[in-house]
């Protein structure tokens, strides 16, 4: 029996891969295809160009990184231990793939991140902080997200390797940067 192979996750893994490593000026197609394993025009068959392929990359590493993060979070949860335990999976997702954390600042500093977060629309996260809402100052979703767990995909990034108090007094310093 064969195994069938997802050859556009292979595709977008591979740009997620390229675009941590060598940002997205410096990230072309055939890259991206040739790092994938597949041929130019395969690449081009699953996304009509560099800038779908990259949106349906961040938007797969968004909602992945989403559902970690709730990992383990209950409503029952105060709202403080909510965010921490939220705040420390994701750490723990981009700390074991650095190369995710460097994609999405890629994103995130790009003309594309509009056009990215329209596609992603409502997550595990953003469901979260629905939840959260009332203990959460009044701003919107975007400043929440990089007040409260931007600072995780920062820290990943750049390689900066922090004490386990330095991470809880980061993880309180987020807390207290949304909350009421």
């Amino acid at each position: 029996m064969t195994t069938r192979v997802d050859r556009a996750a292979l595709v977008r893994r591979a740009m997620v891969e390229l675009v941590g490593a060598d940002g997205i000026h410096g990230t072309s197609m055939s890259q991206v295809a040739s790092r994938a394993g597949v041929a130019t025009g395969t690449a081009y068959v699953h996304y009509e160009s560099k800038e779908d392929l990259l949106i349906a990359a961040f938007v797969e590493v968004k909602e992945s990184l989403g559902r970690t993060a709730m990992k383990d979070v209950t409503g029952t949860d105060e709202p403080r231990m909510m965010f921490a335990r939220a705040w420390r999976n994701i750490y723990e997702f981009l700390r074991d793939d650095p190369v995710v954390a460097r994609f999405l600042l890629q994103v995130e500093a790009s003309p594309l991140r509009g056009p990215a977060h329209d596609a992603l629309g409502a997550n595990a996260l953003t469901e979260a902080a629905v939840r959260l809402e009332e203990h959460l100052v009044q701003l919107p979703a975007d400043l929440l997200y990089e007040l409260g767990f931007a600072p995780a995909v920062r820290v990943v990034a750049d390689g900066t390797v922090l004490s386990p108090t330095q991470l809880d007094t980061l993880v309180e310093s987020c807390w207290r940067a949304i909350r009421r």
